[in-house]
């Protein structure tokens, strides 16, 4: 594992272990999100990407411009103004 991931144990510590990968870990992060004013956008944004990965083909054009209005547009409903302009630009090609 990468320096600073593991703890003498051996025991994994990156974000995506603890928040992502394990069920428990997830739920209580995505709870902490939605829980709180500041980041109840993030953990908006992160419920539609997991449901738009879940869509299908025919639906995804459509579900992804939904979610450009609302987490990735200055004015939309949940505006994630906290994501860099590379991670909200349109995919190219």
């Amino acid at each position: 594992a990468p320096p600073g991931h593991t703890q003498d144990g051996g025991q994994e510590t990156s974000f995506r272990w603890q928040c992502v990968e394990q069920p428990i870990g997830k739920l209580l992060f995505r709870r902490f999100l939605e829980g709180s004013a500041e980041f109840a956008a993030a953990g908006a944004l992160w419920s539609e990407i997991e449901a738009f990965e879940q869509c299908e083909d025919a639906e995804r054009e459509e579900s992804a411009k939904r979610l450009r209005g609302r987490f990735f547009t200055p004015g939309g409903s949940e505006h994630c103004g906290f994501l860099s302009a590379a991670a909200t630009a349109p995919p190219t090609g």
